[in-house]
């Protein structure tokens, strides 16, 4: 967790995605890197029903929008007494001394295409819990990172999280897509001082159990508990926000979208559950 990528757009969780950055960054010794988010000109192109006449986005409002989103990122690392990184490349002597910092690159172009291809070069990207509302981080920019970066989601709460890794739920369903989650997530599990692994009946694949999952992190050197519910009347995303609560869980690992992402619009799914309702950072990966 070396190299953290923040994507900044304006809404209302956007403290809570650097307090987690942060926490996070602290806890490794990470880079945080900011670039401002915003959608492409074309990606914006509303029709007046009245008039049959197109727009696009005020080209220079944009540019002012990208330049308040580092305005901001930068105040909030230097309030929380974070050092802004030191210039030019990184050398593995100069990253061991360094610990958590900070640095913004504002020559990146518009678009969610970019944040997609570009996240590929960091360990994890922070971005906030998606929401349908104006006001929430965008669909669209949790989609982009998850499915084009190749590398997980570190996603930020509402609010902003007191604590980060110190109570790990794994929310376990024997899939690809969680074993690729409970991977990138070494870091966090080798520090972490309470591991739980939970699994549910009817939410998952066939695959290795959540007790496999536990004695495989205990050979390397992990300690976890686990458990395994069986069906009832709550659904598996239910179940493991209830068990969060009651594991005092601050940050839950699961991969997303076992099931489609279609599918799950229509029909709902654990992840799409967990989207929308958890209080607790996850990391997820597809």
């Amino acid at each position: 967790m070396q190299t953290l990528l923040v994507p900044v757009a304006s809404h209302d969780a956007l403290p809570s995605v650097f307090e987690t950055a942060i926490l996070a960054a602290r806890r490794f010794g990470s880079l945080i890197e900011g670039v401002s988010l915003r959608p492409a000109l074309a990606e914006y192109v509303p029709v007046d029903m009245v008039g049959g006449m197109t727009w696009l986005r005020d080209e220079e409002a944009d540019k002012a929008e990208a330049e308040t989103a580092g305005q901001a990122f930068v105040a909030f690392m230097e309030q929380a007494g974070l050092p802004l990184a030191a210039q030019g490349p990184c050398t593995p002597e100069t990253v061991a001394a360094a610990g958590a910092r900070y640095r913004w690159r504002a020559d990146v172009p518009a678009g969610d295409a970019f944040l997609g291809q570009y996240a590929r070069l960091f360990t994890a990207t922070v971005v906030g819990r998606p929401g349908g509302s104006d006001g929430t981080p965008r669909m669209t920019t949790f989609e982009t990172a998850l499915f084009e970066s190749g590398r997980p989601i570190l996603l930020a709460p509402p609010i902003a999280p007191a604590t980060l890794g110190e109570a790990i739920l794994i929310a376990w369903n024997g899939s690809t897509e969680t074993a690729r989650a409970v991977a990138f997530a070494m870091p966090f599990l080798r520090q972490a001082r309470r591991i739980r692994v939970i699994s549910v009946e009817g939410g998952t694949v066939p695959g290795p159990s959540a007790e496999d999952l536990a004695q495989a992190l205990a050979c390397e050197g992990i300690a976890a508990d686990f458990r395994a519910y069986s069906a009832g009347r709550r659904t598996p995303g239910e179940v493991f926000l209830t068990e969060a609560e009651t594991f005092g869980c601050d940050l839950l690992i699961k991969g997303a979208y076992t099931q489609s992402r279609l599918r799950q619009m229509i029909f709902g799914g654990p992840t799409s559950h967990l989207l929308a309702h958890a209080g607790i950072p996850m990391l997820m990966a597809h």
